[in-house]
């Protein structure tokens, strides 16, 4: 292979045991899977809100949303499950960072093994706070050690045609949502979610094995190529293909941010509170939105707005919780948001 061996690579049981989850942490993972579940299905009335950075970097910054997150959940957790975003791999249209995980000082050269220990000592860190958390699936390879901790996976807009990522879902114990591509195609995220609620037989870890389905995968609407995809006629449209397919569990996260909040060519993160907003006015007066959109996908840190990396030095980067990726809507209009839908949902 055209490789050059830079070094050799700890094990997962080996960044486990440096990072251990307690036996409470894991509990926790166990009842918000549960719930998350519950509200895909119905039984949980709640809507599901899986909010945070663009990108988990840094980790003080990180650390400090998360802290004030777990107050505003455990505030509005009567008619809001709030889960996390802890993104620690990005995908990359042509090139760029692509997230901590692989290079846990974006200033510095790439760093694996010390970008899988700053990670996932991070998630554990939260997860014991009490906060669910999310990410991702990127690389599937390198799943064990971050997958235990997770609520909620997401595959991406750029994975969900490969057969790698479905037979990955297929065989997750937590609720995965599938994203329309990013042609904005939703029939081929409906594809994906009838491939991953299938059994499957692959090989994974040196084992030929059987997947056992996973009936808690689910759409995520996230825009395209083509515009915005959010509306009560793309939501029916959804509607149409669960029923071609007798999708399980027929749900529907609307992510407020990436091609759906794109405004003349440029994103715009505040246009998530609208979005959010819109949405929930079009569930009142529309049954099949109001019993299939069960929660949102918002892209929120401690400070509105991004930076380039690329054009950052240790001296002009801001450490203070301003995204280094796409932008995101700062605290204070984040909680805003959080507390008007929960006031308007029923309390």
């Amino acid at each position: 292979m055209g490789v050059t061996i830079i070094k050799k690579m700890p094990s997962s049981d080996e960044i486990i045991a440096r990072h251990p989850l307690s036996a409470q942490g894991e509990k926790n993972v166990e009842k918000d899977r549960k719930e998350i579940c519950d509200i895909l299905t119905g039984r949980d009335k709640r809507l599901l809100f899986i909010i945070g950075p663009c990108s988990a970097w840094p980790s003080e910054a990180v650390l400090e949303y998360a802290k004030r997150l777990k107050k505003l959940s455990e505030e509005l957790k009567s008619s809001l499950k709030i889960v996390m975003r802890v993104y620690i791999q990005k995908p990359r249209t042509i090139k760029g960072w692509l997230g901590p995980v692989n290079q846990p000082n974006p200033l510095e050269p790439a760093d694996i093994a010390l970008g899988i220990e700053y990670c996932r000592d991070m998630m554990v860190k939260i997860v014991e706070m009490g906060l669910p958390i999310a990410d991702e699936a990127l690389f599937t390879h390198n799943s064990k050690g971050f997958a235990e901790l997770l609520s909620w996976i997401a595959i991406g807009a750029r994975s969900v045609e490969d057969q790698e990522h479905r037979i990955f879902a297929s065989g997750l114990e937590c609720p995965v949502g599938m994203k329309n591509s990013t042609s904005g195609s939703i029939d081929v995220a409906v594809n994906a979610i009838v491939a991953a609620q299938h059994k499957h037989v692959a090989v994974i870890d040196g084992y030929q094995v059987e997947t056992h389905g996973n009936p808690y995968a689910h759409l995520v609407l996230r825009g395209g190529e083509t515009g915005p995809n959010y509306g009560a006629e793309h939501i029916h449209k959804a509607k149409a293909f669960f029923e071609k397919h007798k999708v399980k569990n027929p749900s529907i996260i609307i992510d407020a941010s990436h091609d759906n909040c794109v405004v003349n060519g440029k994103k715009d993160c505040t246009m998530q509170t609208t979005i959010v907003k819109e949405v929930l006015a079009t569930m009142r007066v529309h049954d099949d939105c109001r019993h299939l959109v069960k929660g949102f996908m918002v892209e929120s840190f401690l400070k509105e707005g991004n930076q380039k990396v690329d054009s950052l030095t240790e001296e002009t980067i801001d450490r203070e919780g301003l995204s280094i990726t796409d932008p995101c809507l700062g605290w204070e209009a984040t909680e805003k948001l959080l507390r008007e839908v929960h006031k308007t949902n029923g309390n």
